[in-house]
């Protein structure tokens, strides 16, 4: 996939319609509800024909799509390595081989995710310069939404990546969001300069010292996440990933205790008829399947992770993300400013170096 086939006016997106847990009902449904929105796509589902060939008729919504069999599908328990040895013949194999050709701008699926990481990477390699990709999540907050990497693709990173994933999730949030210069923040367990260890304070001395061009703040603490206090925040994949389950999970506990609060009482009933309209807004507020759809960043094409758990409303939020992205050639400014800042590093290195016997001297 290149830039170039990314700007195309309506893109093209394969969907592995038989991964995760609610079955090709909810993708066909989802993709749907996007298209009812407003999406402008074509859209290639990856499956058993015999089952989306029904789906797809009773669908009230005319969706500009195809069906193209596969036999199989990946489990949630197949071990990436077993899906890369023989899963050529499973839908997410055969979706990400469509966007490897050319045929689509975009892949979708709600199924394994190290499969997907995997098959991402062997069939349309990393952007030069990156190590690792790193998996996004957009984060609700009083401000309007952070984007959260890595969320779960890397269970450790070393500085150098943790530099990658600012630069990857800058320029990210840039195309996704407009926002010309977007603030980045290191999550710590302080926002001191001291505070944490050596490898995150090492990757915050690298993003002040060679990436001038980035809105770098320095670290900010978990619960800035939810404050908004930078527009993108960057981890690992372990620290980020039990961030956003606790996030998710918190979201879905205050919805059940307003639901109780509400049908408590036969006045709390009567009242909450009046507060209908702002109960439907805090419920898409808060719920999680509105910012659905984690993507890969660092490998060459646009792949969307959804929840396995989405239903059609979280489907739509993917589908709705990769076609965005599908239209923004967001990875030659990654390309480019990892080049450019991993060569300051190196030079800010070799000056440090040269420096060091000089002042032992004069001392």
């Amino acid at each position: 996939m290149t830039d170039a086939a990314t700007t195309v006016a309506i893109p093209t997106l394969a969907i592995d319609a038989m991964g995760g847990d609610s079955g090709p009902e909810a993708v066909v449904e989802g993709v749907a509800h996007a298209v009812r929105r407003g999406l402008s796509a074509r859209v290639l589902f990856f499956g058993d024909e015999e089952q989306l060939r029904p789906l797809l008729a009773n669908v009230k919504t005319p969706l500009d799509a195809e069906i193209r069999h596969a036999d199989k599908t990946v489990a949630m328990t197949d071990k990436p390595s077993h899906v890369i040895r023989r899963g050529r013949d499973t839908s997410m194999w055969l979706a990400m081989a469509a966007a490897k050709a050319g045929e689509a701008q975009a892949v979708v699926s709600c199924g394994n995710t190290g499969a997907l990481m995997a098959l991402a990477r062997l069939q349309l390699r990393m952007i030069d310069g990156i190590d690792r990709p790193a998996i996004t999540a957009f984060w609700p907050t009083l401000r309007g939404r952070s984007l959260v990497l890595d969320v779960g693709a890397n269970v450790e990173a070393d500085e150098n990546q943790l530099v990658q994933f600012a630069i990857m999730g800058e320029a990210f949030y840039r195309a996704l969001m407009g926002v010309e210069k977007p603030s980045v923040g290191l999550l710590n367990v302080g926002a001191e300069d001291l505070k944490g260890h050596e490898l995150i304070r090492t990757a915050a001395r690298v993003l002040r010292e060679a990436d001038p061009d980035m809105a770098f703040k320095g670290f900010v603490e978990g619960n800035d996440i939810s404050k908004g206090t930078v527009d993108v925040v960057v981890t690992d994949g372990f620290t980020g990933n039990i961030a956003l389950k606790s996030a998710e999970g918190a979201a879905r506990l205050v919805g059940n205790w307003v639901k109780e609060a509400l049908n408590g009482t036969l006045n709390a009933k009567f009242g909450a008829l009046f507060m209908i309209p702002g109960l439907r807004k805090l419920k898409d507020r808060i719920d999680p399947s509105s910012v659905n759809g984690g993507v890969f960043l660092g490998v060459n094409g646009v792949v969307v992770k959804s929840h396995g758990g989405s239903n059609a409303r979280g489907v739509a939020s993917a589908v709705n993300m990769a076609a965005g992205l599908a239209r923004q050639p967001f990875r030659d400014d990654v390309a480019q400013t990892v080049k450019s800042v991993m060569q300051r590093r190196r030079e800010f290195t070799e000056s440090t170096i040269v420096e060091q016997p000089i002042k032992a001297a004069a001392i």
